[in-house]
């Protein structure tokens, strides 16, 4: 085939059926017809290696066209499902959706077991049960805190992945106490989504910590390139090795996230880190949908606000008095912002640009 040799990319339709888009996407991944885009996609061409392509702003906010090659997307699916001991037969729930590679892999997963999943995209009163799921933190703590269909449904499955954005020790400790088998994983849409469950790589997964704690990771789930922008790629591939923007450390063969290497602001000359702030917050306050962001301040540089979403939060003066007992005069909270729920970018991360722009215009 040419080096340069391209492929016709067509959008998944919405409206399609979970049914239609499964052969479908059995036709891209035996290249027999287009690749398949999810998300918003400009480009109309593939590399001819590639078979999916997965629009996604990670927590950056830059858009990015993923292309993920067949190999890469079976491997993923057939690692997950090895590591969760599923069998021919077994089923999937589909809670995630469509336009994430989250949603699209429970899709690849159920192909792989020779089964359907069951679509429960935007039920709220009866969940079938299922032998597997996956979800956001988001849902979980959803779950635990009053929509006791969707805890009966996650009580009944044999193992319910958890990713998108970081699980605390808290909404863990309570998923488990309610009789729920969670698996927490980590990974990205250049990954084709989690391959390390539970701290541990998938099969073939390899991981490192380099120099500057940035989490890389070698696998045969990679994607192929950045559509539209191959240099961006080229900037983060680099001997086999995919550098993320995440930090952490490897402790006991398992593999500790710390959060993003951008989360860090400085306020007033002090260092605060948003993920610190918010894993404090919800230690402290389990039953409440947070987030700690920044704004920019004349005098401060960046002040630190704290997001407070649906009822029941706890007031103000309390969070204050927290965290300034946690972190001292860095953690002083400059502003909160109380909303129906929190935006969110991709799924499962919080939105920290928009809660800022919101914060701004409430101030004018």
């Amino acid at each position: 085939m040419e080096q340069n040799a391209q492929r016709e990319l067509r959008s998944a339709n919405p409206e399609w059926t979970v049914s239609e888009l499964m052969a479908r996407i059995a036709k891209a991944l035996a290249s027999d017809g287009p690749a398949l885009a999810f998300g918003k996609v400009a480009s109309t061409h593939a590399p001819a290696g590639v078979s999916l392509v997965v629009s996604t702003t990670g927590s950056s906010g830059i858009s990015k066209e993923v292309g993920l090659s067949s190999s890469a997307i079976l491997s993923s699916a057939r690692a997950s499902n090895k590591y969760l001991s599923a069998e021919f037969g077994n089923s999937w729930s589909l809670l995630l959706p469509l336009t994430h590679i989250a949603g699209i892999n429970v899709l690849v997963r159920a192909l792989e077991l020779g089964t359907e999943p069951i679509d429960l995209r935007g039920v709220r009163d009866h969940y079938p049960r299922a032998d597997f799921t996956a979800i956001v933190p988001t849902q979980l703590f959803k779950a635990l805190n009053g929509e006791s269909a969707l805890l009966k449904h996650l009580q009944e499955a044999k193992a319910v992945l958890v990713g998108g954005a970081e699980l605390t020790s808290e909404l863990h400790m309570q998923a488990k106490s309610a009789g729920i088998n969670v698996i927490t994983t980590y990974g990205m849409t250049e990954t084709c989504g989690g391959c390390i469950y539970d701290g541990t790589p998938l099969q073939g997964v390899e991981v490192a910590i380099d120099s500057e704690q940035l989490i890389a990771i070698k696998a045969p789930m990679l994607a192929q390139t950045y559509l539209g922008d191959p240099k961006l790629w080229e900037a983060s591939f680099v001997d086999g090795w995919f550098t993320s923007s995440d930090r952490g450390h490897i402790e006991n063969n398992r593999l500790i996230v710390h959060g993003r290497n951008d989360d860090v602001i400085i306020s007033g000359g002090e260092n605060i880190s948003l993920s610190e702030v918010e894993r404090s917050l919800q230690a402290n306050f389990p039953h409440t949908l947070l987030a700690a962001f920044a704004v920019k301040d004349a005098q401060w540089g960046h002040s630190l606000h704290v997001a407070l979403a649906g009822e029941g939060a706890p007031s103000e003066n309390d969070v204050r008095a927290h965290l300034t007992e946690k972190f001292g005069p860095a953690g002083s909270v400059k502003g909160f912002l109380y909303l129906h729920d929190l935006p969110l970018l991709g799924i499962g991360k919080v939105d920290r640009g928009k809660l800022s722009e919101l914060a701004t215009e409430a101030t004018h």
